[in-house]
């Protein structure tokens, strides 16, 4: 009997199984191999240009909103601080100015004369208490402002014990007097103008926020419009068809918003630089040219208080320390008229720069001739010619501080009349350009989807 012997050999394994590939890699193949037909083709062009659509929606809305804050606190915010710190300033030389004229009356002090001190007073602490809330805190602001609160209380104090023993007719008054004018001018004139040039910079900052083309739209947009161009003519070329709805209202919804951001942007951009070229610079220069003729009444007061108790010399000539200090501010406010004239824009902003002027030319006429009279001897006669009525080189200053003052005035509202301007030309573009966005890249969905139906 023939049987098989059987082999102690183990069985040959199995041929080893394919690869197995990955799902991503399977998803890559069907989405290669969907590009390659027309619907394909058609999803992948609709959502490159649903994105575009809704990226300048996006981008157009953060520019803007961005812009829109920055000329909100041109308006609300940095502006209105820069000017309370300059009345700061202003009412702390006025109040130095009316505490000369004053001592200079002696006990003749009128009540006008002491409200007046009194009042700038008030209205300097006032300041600084709302530039205190609207300063950062520990910003160089907040500490310019606490040094002023500190050296406030020293100033008004120097000035009671001035008064007090002029009143009583004891010399060592003056002295008192010069070391409160000194405390004001060496130190807390140059805090409150370290103040407003802060606030300035920042007004400079919000400009420099607010008015830059947003480019990054701009770009955005255009290039969606012509993504949707080219969709449409490809649309166009494969069905003979003229229009696409959804199409057509991506392409306005896109325009719509181009035109606006384009429209609204360069309104906003006229308006605020001319709120920063006619409004704020003036302000600047006729705040310059008032503290200048507030530091040069002060002066010239002082010149008679003093009575050649401090001079200085000056190209190898000595003056009175304090008629040097009246000349140089006089120069200064000269040439800040000048300024404000040429920078002035309408006749109503004119005038009152104008009529400054002609005051200033009358007060340096009074003045000198005060210090004739002064340097022969007649001193009653030369504080007649400064601190008395009609004539007096008091009425001149009078004049032109009233003048400055309706002048800040006018271009205060031409300020808050163009930044206001600027500001409402933004208003509600973010969130249009958003909504249009979002519209538009539907727009764009419907249009692919209709395409697509016609496959099905």
């Amino acid at each position: 009997m023939t049987h098989t012997a059987t082999s102690g050999a183990p069985p040959a394994p199995p041929p080893p199984p394919g690869t197995r590939r990955t799902a991503f890699a399977e998803g890559a193949d069907r989405l290669r191999a969907a590009a390659t037909t027309e619907p394909g083709r058609l999803r992948v062009v609709g959502a490159v240009v649903a994105l575009l659509v809704v990226a300048f929606g996006a981008v157009t809305a953060w520019q803007t909103a961005g812009r829109a804050a920055a000329a909100e606190d041109v308006l609300t915010g940095s502006q209105p601080l820069s000017s309370e710190a300059a009345d700061i300033y202003r009412s702390l030389a006025d109040a130095n100015t009316a505490a000369s004229s004053g001592f200079l009356a002696g006990g003749q002090e009128t009540e006008a004369a002491r409200e007046r001190y009194e009042e700038d007073i008030r209205t300097a602490a006032a300041k600084l208490v709302t530039a205190a809330a609207g300063s950062e805190p520990g910003s160089p602001a907040t500490a310019t402002i606490t040094e002023l609160n500190r050296l406030l209380p020293q100033y008004k104090g120097l000035i009671e014990r001035a008064r007090t023993y002029n009143r009583q007719g004891f010399p060592v008054g003056g002295a008192y007097l010069r070391h409160a004018n000194t405390t004001m001018q060496d130190e807390m004139l140059p805090a409150a103008q370290e103040l407003y040039e802060s606030e300035n910079r920042r007004l400079r900052g919000d400009y420099a926020e607010a008015m830059p083309y947003p480019w990054a739209a701009l770009a955005l947009g255009v290039l969606a419009l012509a993504a949707l161009a080219r969709l449409q003519r490809r649309t166009y070329l494969r069905t003979n068809r003229i229009l696409n709805p959804g199409l057509v209202a991506a392409t306005a919804a896109v325009t719509v918003a181009l035109t606006w951001l384009v429209t609204g942007h360069g309104l906003a951009r006229a308006h605020l630089g001319d709120s920063r070229d006619h409004g704020v610079r003036s302000l600047d220069v006729l705040h310059d040219a008032r503290v200048a003729s507030l530091k040069a009444r002060g002066n010239e007061n002082l010149t008679l208080v003093a009575r050649g108790a401090e001079t200085r010399k000056a190209g190898g000539t000595t003056y009175d320390a304090y008629d040097l200090d009246y000349r140089r501010e006089m120069d200064v406010l000269t040439a800040r008229l000048a300024d404000a004239a040429r920078l002035a824009d309408d006749r109503a902003g004119r005038r009152p720069v104008t009529a400054a002027a002609g005051n200033t030319a009358r007060w340096r006429e009074r003045h000198a001739a005060a210090r004739a009279q002064d340097e022969n001897g007649d001193y009653r006669q030369a504080l007649e010619k400064v601190i008395g009525g009609e004539g007096a080189t008091g009425e001149c200053f009078d004049n032109v501080d009233a003048h400055l003052a309706a002048a800040l005035d006018h271009e205060e509202s031409e300020f808050a009349r163009a930044a206001e301007a600027g500001r409402d030309a933004l208003a509600g573009l973010p969130v249009g350009a958003a909504v249009l966005g979002v519209l538009g890249a539907a727009g764009v969905v419907l249009g692919i989807g209709r395409r697509l139906s016609e496959y099905r």
